[in-house]
This record gives C-alpha cells, structure tokens and sequence, in this order.
C-alpha cells in the first residue's frame, strides 16, 4: 500500500540532512576548491618568487648592518639568542606569508563566490554554512607545505642556509597556529559578507604583524608597551616557537608555554570567529544582501 506524505512532511523530508550527506558535501566544496587551485597552474610561480624575493630585501640589509667581516653578529647574537640571522629572517618572513596567504584564502572564500553569483544558491542548500569556509582548508595546507618546501630549497641553493630543526616540535608549531590563523580567517570572511571588500582589514592586520611581531628584529628592541602588545599577537607566539624550533632544535617542553597560549588563543579566535559569521550571515539573509557584490 503507497503512502503518500503530507506537503509539511515532505518539505522536512527534504530539509532533513544527515552527517554523512553532510561530510559528502564537505567532500565536494573541497573537490571543487582543488579544481579552482589546479585550473590556474600560474600560481606555482608564486610559490617560487615570493619565498626568495621578499626575504631578500631585509637579508641584503642584514648583510649591509653586520658591518665588515660581520663584526656586528656578535650584537645580534646578544639580542637574538642566535648568531644565525638569515635563518631568524627567514623563519619570520615566512611564517609572515603563511598568515598573510592564510588570511586571503579564507578570508576572500566567500567573496569568490559572491563575484561568481554562486554564493546565493549554494546558500539555498541544505548544507551546513561553515563547510564553505573549511571546504578551503585541506588545499591551503597542502599549499602551505608546498610553499615551505620551496622556501627551504631555494635557500638551500642560493644562501647556503641550514637548519638545525626539530621536525616534531615544528609540526606541533603548525598545527597549534592552525586553529588561531582559522579564526581570524574566519572573522574576515563575517565581514566580507556585508563590506564586500575587507582589503583593508587585512591590510590593517598585515601591518600589526610586521610591525608588533618581529618578523626581522628581536622583540627586545622594541619599547615595553609595544612588546606588551606583541605579546597578545598569535602570529608572535607562532614566530617565536618556529625560530626555537628550526634554529636551536627545541624540543616539545621548551616551546610548550607558546603551544599552549596559541590553542587558547586558537578556542578564542575559532569562537568568536563562527559566532560572528553566524551572526552576520543570519542577518545578510534577512536583508537579502547575500549576492549583492
């Protein structure tokens, strides 16, 4: 005997989702994130210019104030607690693009789809909101480490640089900074939906980090209230940890007091980052402003 449902019965029949067609959806953002990656192959140039050319105007620089013969990486070594300055220039700058690229992918995920008309009806889905924005993460980290392995080669070739690195204290860095880099991202993208162009907080932020972070210059020559600030920065904490654990081959317990602060910081971020895009992505909807570029 057919049973045939009420409209109020089918209507939730077809609002009704489950984790696996849930996980299924998240599995084909992250397909079609990967085809948008590989689709433009240009940006493997990039990956290889970038981690040498930015570096290099602050390395020169580094070379030019270490004075003759480098009379001036004894000071350094004082400051710094390490006498390899081009290693604790590169680890900066590199943990600086990484934020940088971070905050761009997930920050401008959203934008992408408003641009291309598509945020509105992918909107209309059953599918979870948030899988939008983590759809782009397992690319980004595959990216990332594609980056890093090109910033080591190419400054094994051309400077000669070696690592005194603790592959695990490392990857621990990584993943610690995840979680924080995620939640700022995450905020961006709340705004991109009702600013429509966040360039300006993202530059804003890239600023802070160049400035409050030390990316090229010990912490200690800053005044203490800026060293204050910068102490409340989750890219200083990744910074720092990184340069121990590349340069001075630092194990777990050395950098574990830097681990911990940036999982705090990661839960506050992550927080703060889905309540506002719930918030603002709620009130978008309302306005009808979801695919108003």
């Amino acid at each position: 005997m057919e049973t045939t449902l009420s409209p109020s019965a089918q209507l939730y029949s077809l609002s009704r989702t489950t984790w696996t067609a849930q996980l299924r959806a998240l599995g084909a953002i992250i397909w079609r994130e990967y085809l948008h990656f590989v689709r433009y192959p240009t940006w493997i140039i990039a990956f290889i210019i970038w981690p040498i050319l930015f570096p290099a105007t602050y390395i020169f620089s580094s070379f030019a104030l270490a004075g003759p013969g480098g009379s001036g990486v004894a000071r350094f070594l004082e400051v710094a607690g390490t006498e390899n300055f081009l290693g604790y220039i590169v680890v900066g700058t590199t943990v600086w693009m990484w934020a940088n690229t971070m905050l761009w992918n997930v920050g401008f995920a959203l934008r992408g789809e408003q641009m291309r008309g598509t945020l509105e009806s992918n909107w209309m889905t059953p599918t979870n909101r948030f899988f939008f924005l983590l759809g782009s993460g397992p690319v980004h980290a595959a990216s990332t480490l594609m980056f890093f392995l090109f910033t080591v080669v190419e400054f094994r070739l051309f400077f000669h640089l070696t690592f005194d690195a603790n592959l695990l204290s490392l990857l621990a860095v990584f993943l610690a900074a995840l979680p924080a880099l995620y939640g700022l991202g995450f905020t961006f993208a709340s705004l991109v939906i009702t600013a429509r162009e966040a360039n300006t907080f993202v530059f804003l932020v890239r600023g802070i980090v160049m400035i409050f972070c030390g990316i090229t210059y010990p912490l200690t020559v800053m005044p203490q209230w800026m060293q204050a600030v910068a102490e409340w920065l989750p890219p200083t904490l990744i910074i720092r940890a990184a340069r121990l654990a590349a340069l001075n081959h630092a194990p777990l317990e050395a950098i574990s007091r830097d681990l911990l602060l940036l999982l705090a910081y990661g839960a506050f971020w992550l927080a703060l980052g889905y309540l506002t895009f719930s918030q603002i992505e709620r009130r978008a909807r309302l306005e009808g402003a979801l695919n108003q570029c």
